[in-house]
């Protein structure tokens, strides 16, 4: 009884996804809509200094905020030999 109700749950998720992806348009990408104004777009240099160079850069910003401004009472551990 198991096998029968996974393979339903197996069927029907399949289905379901097959009708989701026929009813979708990926073409509708390409129509422009009312009040649609795009502007230039980037350049290879901008593009990867918005989504790449950008975010490493405050993320090392704040970890060193965080690391300079801890204010931690933690005694070190010294190792003995």
């Amino acid at each position: 009884m198991d096998k029968k109700n996974a393979l339903r749950a197996g069927a029907v998720t399949a289905g379901t996804t097959l009708m989701m992806l026929l009813m979708t348009s990926p073409a509708l990408a390409l129509t422009r809509d009312d009040g649609d104004d795009p502007g230039p777009g980037l350049s290879i240099g901008e593009t990867l200094g918005l989504y790449v160079f950008l975010p490493i850069a405050l993320f090392l910003v704040i970890a060193g905020l965080v690391m300079v401004l801890d204010k931690s009472d933690k005694p070190q551990k010294q190792k003995q030999a």
